[in-house]
């Protein structure tokens, strides 16, 4: 049975659609309350329980035709084990879904201006010697960044005049339901302490993050600009992981942290199902463009950060 023909709703106080893809995850859930809080009417691409599903390009076309920003967060999380079921469906997730959204770009009548496609700054090498930016950093090699990089590479294939593509190359982000809830976890049973193994020795390897919020005014502020192509979000004060960890500690009053080496890491993520590779690549990136272009972040440094996401008061 054919799919019922998507409609918009009435139009939204602010005047404005915006169409998120992948809108059920950590990052997609937040945005949508934001953007709906500012006025905007959100159209969610997705699997199920979204106003338009994956596959369904006919009703695609017709959400996206005339709104004012398009955003693709679609991706299976990469917080899994690299198995290869789990590798080729990171993959597909990610590249179906962007292809899929260029073909209704290419159709509607009035594209979105906008179109910000969700990538990695991950995409960067492990990097110890100097920080990674758009115009000076150097792309990494492995599984992470062949996703990465096929990623950029479908999104941009996909070109129509008169659509501004932003690639958002986004670093570790912090907030409520995040990569941070386990590490608060351990933090809290004691086993809090630097995460030690792999290229960088005693858990200096930089840790690259930025606030939740401050991505979605990113976000925002890259819809006014100009900006095109790869775009760094990250603060531009990034951690080491040792760092991280005793700042999580301070914050959340926990005296002491058991450091985490090589061996146990890998345990630990095998019982957790995930991997090392989060935790110990070296990811030093710095937004040169978002600060080149005017853009303030609201937590650019990470103590009064975590104090907000964990509703800590302040020092």
């Amino acid at each position: 049975m054919a799919a019922p023909t998507f409609e918009p709703a009435a139009v939204p106080p602010s005047g404005r659609t915006v169409v998120i893809a992948g809108a059920s995850g950590f990052m997609g859930r937040r945005f949508a309350q934001l953007f709906r809080d500012e006025g905007d009417r959100v159209v969610t691409i997705g699997r199920a329980g979204a106003d338009v599903t994956w596959g369904d390009t006919e009703n695609i076309v017709r959400a996206i035709d005339g709104s004012a920003l398009l955003l693709n967060l679609a991706g299976k999380s990469v917080n899994c084990r690299y198995n290869e079921a789990n590798k080729a469906e990171i993959f597909r997730s990610r590249l179906e879904t962007t292809a899929e959204l260029g073909t209704a770009v290419g159709r509607a009548s009035t594209p979105p201006p906008v179109w910000m496609n969700a990538s990695t700054a991950t995409i960067y090498r492990h990097a110890d010697d100097r920080p990674m930016t758009e115009s000076e950093g150097d792309i990494g090699e492995g599984f992470s960044v062949d996703v990465a990089t096929s990623w950029e590479q479908t999104f941009f294939a996909a070109a129509r005049p008169g659509v501004r593509q932003v690639a958002l190359r986004t670093a570790i982000t912090l907030g409520d339901g995040s990569a941070l809830q386990p590490l608060v976890r351990l933090a809290r049973l004691g086993l809090g302490g630097p995460n030690i193994g792999g290229k960088t020795p005693g858990g200096n390897q930089r840790f690259s993050w930025v606030h939740l919020d401050d991505a979605y005014r990113a976000i925002r502020f890259l819809e006014q600009s100009d900006l095109d192509g790869p775009v760094n979000v990250s603060s531009p004060f990034p951690s080491t992981n040792r760092e991280f960890t005793a700042v999580l500690r301070r914050v959340l009053g926990v005296p002491f942290g058991i450091p985490l080496y090589g061996w146990m890491l890998e345990l630990g993520s095998r019982l957790i199902r995930t991997e090392t590779e989060l935790v110990l690549k070296s990811r030093w990136v710095l937004p040169e463009r978002l600060l080149e272009a005017g853009f303030e972040f609201d937590y650019p440094h990470l103590g009064p950060a975590l104090r907000q996401i964990l509703h800590k008061p302040a020092a």
